[in-house]
């Protein structure tokens, strides 16, 4: 009898010939190969990030082309990246106490204020979005803005990379560098030279406050044209300096303890549903 020949199937079967495919597979393969294109860019993206500071950032773009199109705004780009070490520690802790409070303890959310933020604009009081200063970064760093969901779960996705992948220090660094500090004014530099006219590596505390009081809405608070709630923003901020400088490299131990099993993600977004 003839031994019948037994079809050995090959590691990389999946990659017969395109033509030898049906439609069926020839679209999974396009979904598939796609799909791991796009996580591969990601991760390549992120991991570039602890080395270079991106040229250019979506947000970035967007605004030029907006300022292009407004005939009632000016074209304006201001942009000089420089070392954490050439900032303000002031403008650290200032950004730190006015944005994000437990940045040096969570691992890229505060479940707490997101649960806060969505009760607040579920009840209409006021729109506040709840995002923690890893959140910004990644939102400014590798996306567009937008209010869709489809932008909120890539940002969640790439605040989790950075998170894994790049240090407290980093994240600060990409975020002083690459923050709105006005329209079409990014970064610490750029906007103290903008305001005050010197390097941020001199900014007083007063000064690092205002900056920081920017912020969410640096395309209507300004420091050169301060109205009442900026300036008792400013004034609020400055009164947290007596918490205590902020220290990138040393976090609090008795904050580290407190604050080590706080919620994740996956709690808020189970929250999320039991709300809705």
């Amino acid at each position: 009898m003839k031994k019948e020949k037994v079809k050995k199937r090959s590691l990389f079967g999946w990659m017969k010939p395109w033509k030898s495919l049906g439609w069926g597979r020839k679209i999974l393969r396009v979904v598939w190969v796609s799909i791991v294109s796009l996580w591969l860019f990601s991760v390549l993206q992120v991991l570039l990030g602890i080395f270079f500071n991106p040229l250019l950032t979506p947000l970035m773009v967007q605004r030029f082309f907006q300022q292009v199109f407004d005939g009632e705004r000016k074209v304006c780009f201001e942009r000089d990246y420089v070392p954490l070490d050439s900032i303000s520690p002031n403008l650290i802790t200032a950004v730190v106490y006015a944005e994000d409070g437990l940045f040096m303890y969570h691992h890229g959310f505060d479940v707490k204020q997101m649960k806060i933020a969505y009760s607040e604009n579920k009840s209409g009081k006021r729109f506040r979005g709840g995002s923690t200063i890893s959140q910004q970064t990644a939102k400014n760093a590798f996306l567009p803005h937008s209010r869709t969901m489809i932008r909120k779960a890539l940002e969640a996705y790439y605040t989790m990379m950075i998170e894994v992948f790049w240090s407290k220090r980093r994240i600060m660094e990409v975020y002083l560098n690459i923050i709105e500090f006005g329209d079409g004014i990014y970064g610490a530099e750029a906007a103290s030279q903008h305001y005050f006219g010197h390097s941020a590596k001199t900014l007083s505390r007063n000064e690092a406050a205002q900056l920081a009081a920017t912020l969410p809405s640096p395309l209507k608070r300004n420091p050169a044209h301060p109205s009442s709630y900026f300036r008792r923003r400013t004034a609020d901020i400055q009164s947290r300096f007596g918490w205590g400088k902020v220290n990138l490299d040393k976090p609090d131990p008795k904050k580290v303890k407190k604050y080590e099993n706080q919620e994740t993600l996956w709690d808020f977004i189970k929250w999320y549903y039991e709300k809705e």
